[in-house]
């Protein structure tokens, strides 16, 4: 158990930012759910604007410092080549 104050505040630290982070995560899978849905019901369109804002998500969640910049980068080029083989994309 943390004796000291400055590793007590450390504690409560950790404890926001994965309460936060934890938070970011979950946003950017929710995107890329809504991304993977949008690819399944064939709609050119609609999986055009769901990777644009899954793109966006991904990318913040990298300078927020969640994901780390190469996962990020693989992420979205794995995305894009997805909503390539969309026909009419």
């Amino acid at each position: 158990m943390a004796n000291t104050p400055g590793a007590k505040k450390a504690v409560r630290k950790i404890a926001r930012r994965t309460e936060v982070n934890t938070a970011r995560r979950s946003r950017v899978r929710t995107f890329l759910r809504k991304f993977e849905e949008a690819l399944t019901s064939g709609d050119a369109t609609a999986a055009k604007a769901a990777f644009v804002k899954a793109q966006s998500e991904l990318m913040r969640a990298v300078t927020k410092g969640v994901v780390h910049k190469n996962t990020g980068s693989r992420k979205v080029s794995r995305l894009a080549a997805q909503l390539k083989k969309l026909p009419a994309a």
